[in-house]
């Protein structure tokens, strides 16, 4: 059942996307985080542009056919599947989240090439055992396989629980596979950041912050994709997305030796 009252990560996201896939309750606090943090909604949209280039890198460059998408969210424009399988038809795409609204467009959209496979785990990311059974049955797990985390471990209270998941996830996947990450970070603009954190907070829907030092540690035993851990609008931007704004927002892509 869809819990309407309650603000949700995924719908609040959508709003910012400027999506129609969420509720009062979602633009409410959508509209209170904007007018303290105009700065979200360029956060959500590099990330998404981020997301991007980050499918494109793996299947492109590294030839990376198989992705495990934890904290989906809800579908928009280029989803990760519709993004690999542009460069690799037959590519294999596991999506997980764990919003009922999430799961009815997953139905509907999340529909695969001919060659390949898009399937969806209705799972909450701290169960690491459940996801990684019912990924199974779509990706081979003797091959490699990215690992992609976007807005997604920031959802996770305490940090070293973050750092936890993450290790299990990589050490359940071969030597080649990838991990990436993209988080909300407190830096340039840590009080406002955290201001509108804290307010998400009250409203029902946490979110921490991380320090860029933090996101780095996610990759610890990695070896690094160039540039390594930046802000998002810097990593391997296209021409027309340079962009000069400090955002609060680090990202990196990272191989498993």
């Amino acid at each position: 059942m869809i819990d309407t009252g309650t603000p949700h990560s995924a719908r609040v996201w959508n709003y910012w996307l400027g999506g129609k896939d969420n509720y009062e309750v979602d633009r409410q606090v959508g509209e209170q985080v904007m007018a303290a943090y105009p700065d979200i909604v360029h956060i959500a949209r590099q990330s998404r542009a981020f997301l991007v280039r980050a499918v494109r890198f793996l299947t492109v460059e590294a030839g990376i056919d198989q992705f495990l998408d934890l904290g989906t969210g809800l579908p928009t424009a280029d989803n990760t599947h519709e993004v690999a399988q542009r460069a690799i038809p037959h590519a294999r795409i596991v999506y997980v989240d764990n919003d009922p609204m999430v799961l009815v467009h997953a139905r509907a959209l999340l529909t695969s090439t001919p060659e390949g496979r898009a399937a969806y785990i209705d799972a909450d990311v701290r169960d690491v055992d459940r996801i990684l059974e019912a990924a199974a049955a779509t990706l081979d797990f003797s091959r490699p396989i990215a690992v992609m985390m976007l807005g997604i471990l920031g959802n996770i209270d305490d940090y070293e629980e973050a750092r936890t998941i993450v290790r299990r996830l990589m050490a359940a996947v071969p030597s080649g596979s990838y991990l990436v990450v993209n988080d909300g970070t407190k830096d340039a603009k840590a009080e406002v950041a955290q201001a509108a954190a804290d307010m998400r907070a009250q409203a029902g829907d946490p979110y921490r912050l991380s320090t860029p030092e933090q996101i780095a540690a996610y990759f610890e035993g990695l070896q690094l994709v160039e540039p390594g851990v930046v802000r998002t609008a810097q990593w391997r931007p296209d021409p027309h997305q340079l962009n000069p704004q400090v955002l609060d927002v680090h990202c990196g892509v990272a191989r498993k030796p």
